[in-house]
């Protein structure tokens, strides 16, 4: 499949990745120190769903449009608030869901003054509305460069913490090789570093094939979480998608236990609508 953002801007997959991904920034700002945000395959960064790529597909409408418009519990919304205080808070969404942040602008949001953002991204004309959107932003390094050299060539940060986020267009047939080659040479040179890699799951199958590389591969704390939103078929639209993380927060398998069960209820578009999350690999 080819999952470049433009046409899948708020959908099902960005409502797990977004949702993670801002939970673990305000984890590691629990910290003063500063760190780093490693954006390896940014996209956009902004994406208007009014028009273009994102009001064709209207896949956004099934992901969160759908989470906006739900009843929360308490716990629920305290979890997703960090992504969807971002979401509601940009300006052209005061009177109706407009625009969606992608995790390039996502992280600037939450971002501290002391905390810097590297994105990279390798289509011409993707990179320079990247950089159109950052210019003149001291706290952010926008790079025209493919992803997985920014994996072998910025890491470990000088900040020594920090966060690095895979999102490829999973347009290869290899890309999953591709993939766990890529986080196990990022965490042979930054063992301390948080990773977190999405993946559309549509052939159940190749998903653990690549677990059971990534389990045998030496790296520890590896964690996995799925979400479905229907029944995962290879010849049918994406219904399901997975993150892998390395290091992640201690605090954040407890957050998905709670939230993903909600999460799966109220994006379910028919049967196999399902979540789950595991522990790859310990500590040794």
């Amino acid at each position: 499949m080819n999952y470049r953002h433009a046409f899948h801007a708020g959908n099902i997959g960005d409502v797990l990745k977004h949702m993670v991904f801002a939970r673990v920034i305000t984890y590691l700002q629990s910290k003063p120190g500063g760190f780093r945000i490693i954006d390896t395959h940014a996209g956009l960064g902004r994406y208007d769903l009014t028009k273009g790529d994102a009001q064709r597909t209207g896949e956004w409408r099934q992901g969160v449009g759908r989470v906006l418009e739900a009843d929360m519990p308490k716990k629920v919304a305290e979890i997703l608030a960090p992504w969807l205080d971002v979401v509601r808070g940009m300006e052209e969404n005061a009177k109706k869901l407009s625009v969606y942040p992608g995790s390039p602008l996502l992280a600037r949001k939450l971002m501290r003054e002391q905390d810097r953002l590297t994105v990279t991204e390798l289509h011409p004309d993707d990179f320079q509305k990247l950089a159109e959107l950052f210019a003149g932003d001291v706290h952010v390094k926008a790079i025209e460069l493919d992803g997985w050299n920014a994996l072998r060539g910025f890491v470990p940060p000088k900040e020594k913490r920090g966060i690095v986020l895979i999102d490829p267009a999973f347009e290869e047939t290899n890309e999953f090789e591709k993939l766990a080659t890529g986080l196990y040479k990022g965490w042979r040179r930054w063992g301390t570093g948080c990773f977190i890699a999405w993946y559309p799951i549509k052939d159940k199958k190749t998903v653990k094939r690549f677990y059971d590389a990534m389990s045998v591969s030496g790296i520890e704390r590896i964690m996995v979480a799925e979400h479905f939103a229907g029944q995962a078929r290879a010849d049918g639209p994406m219904m399901g998608s997975g993150l892998i993380m390395i290091n992640p927060p201690w605090t954040l398998k407890g957050e998905l236990d709670t939230v993903l069960p909600w999460l799966t209820t109220t994006l379910a578009q028919g049967r196999g609508a399902d979540w789950r999350v595991l522990q790859l690999t310990g500590e040794k």
